[in-house]
């Protein structure tokens, strides 16, 4: 028979660390750039992202606290995902620092910006997949209570896909293990790596005929 460990978040969770986000895993980083109304570039990374809608492709993050990347994005109606990579992992943590605000978190981390073709926001140059975007919501969590929540969801439309073409295998797929995306998990610094080694297909099941 199997035992529970159970808790009411409200109450606390009785462990060492808050199990939630290392069982909701491993996720895409949101590694968002936006930029300010007075032009300074913005760009950080969100372990609250995820894409929800296929056609048109809507992605989006929740921001801990009405930080700028949330704050440049709502007023702009703009950013860029960036995808953050295994090769990219040190310079993808070094944009989470606090730094003054006012400070570009490209030159911090030592990454180049690009222009974007429809967006104002830059892209990671070195990042071999960006999502340009324009913002389709944004608003306040709350709880089942209707209190407010200091955590802002921005989703935002897709409008132009950037992808290293050396990504695309020969059926012209995406080689998303080659990509060597970085995956959030808990604790205070896990991360993950997908590998063809544990890759499962599993097709979709057709539809009961009648």
């Amino acid at each position: 028979m199997t035992t529970y460990h159970s808790y009411e978040p409200s109450h606390g969770h009785r462990l060492s660390h808050d199990p939630v986000n290392a069982i909701v895993a491993p996720r895409p980083i949101g590694w968002i750039s936006t930029v300010s109304g007075t032009g300074v570039r913005n760009l950080a990374p969100y372990s609250f992202f995820n894409l929800f809608n296929y056609t048109p492709p809507i992605v989006g993050f929740a921001s801990v606290g009405y930080k700028d990347t949330a704050a440049n994005a709502i007023e702009s109606g703009e950013f860029v995902w960036n995808l953050a990579t295994d090769d990219l992992g040190e310079k993808m943590n070094a944009t989470s620092a606090a730094v003054p605000a006012g400070e570009d978190e490209f030159e911090v981390a030592g990454l180049t910006p690009l222009a974007a073709d429809l967006v104002a926001p830059a892209r990671v140059e070195e990042s071999p997949v960006a999502f340009e975007c324009r913002v389709t919501q944004s608003f306040q969590l709350r709880t089942a209570a209707d209190d407010p929540v200091d955590s802002w969801m921005v989703l935002g439309e897709v409008v132009k896909i950037h992808i290293a073409t050396h990504l695309l295998r020969e059926d012209q797929t995406f080689d998303t293990a080659g990509a060597r995306p970085l995956l959030r998990a808990g604790g205070q610094g896990d991360y993950f790596l997908p590998s063809d080694d544990h890759h499962r297909f599993m097709k979709r099941p057709k539809p009961a005929t009648r």
